[in-house]
């Protein structure tokens, strides 16, 4: 009788079938899984957490109601003063023809597009002036200006 152990590929030794001994291949019954769908969900739990936290921030600043002090002072008569604010999503423009300083109006405005522009120009006998705009408690913002026609402007607030 044929020694069949012998015979062929199949009874060399060492040889165990086509994932023996080649490092290439895995293990029958382990499936290598994948990382990107992981990766993916990641990100996306991510990016809407993120839009989440920016909803929140902007629906808060839109409903937060902050108030705006304006102030004129200096020396000039026959000053004109403009201002315009944002409040609601609306701009108001206010101009004032004031005949002496000093000059202060108090406005509260809520929405997400606050802020505004004080602009003070003195008269035809010129003058010094100075504007100062305050938002709640911070710090002002202020200009000065001086001669006749002269223009003090103070924004970005």
């Amino acid at each position: 009788m044929p020694d069949t152990s012998a015979s062929g590929p199949q009874g060399a030794p060492g040889w165990g079938g086509p994932s023996a001994g080649h490092p290439h291949h895995a293990p029958p019954g382990h499936r290598r899984r994948r990382k990107w769908p992981w990766v993916l969900l990641v990100l996306l739990l991510l990016i809407v957490g993120g839009c989440a936290v920016l909803f929140a921030v902007v629906s808060d600043e839109s409903d937060k109601t902050v108030t705006v002090k304006y102030e004129v002072t200096g020396d000039a008569k026959d000053v004109t003063i403009v201002h315009t604010t944002w409040s609601s999503g609306n701009r108001s423009e206010n101009l004032q023809k004031v005949p002496s300083l000093p000059w202060r109006k108090q406005i509260d405005t809520k929405g997400f597009a606050k802020g505004g522009l004080l602009a003070v120009t003195t008269g035809p006998r010129g003058g010094s002036v100075t504007c100062s705009v305050t938002v709640d408690d911070g710090k002002p913002t202020t200009a000065t200006a001086s001669g006749a026609g002269a223009t003090a402007t103070c924004e970005g607030f």
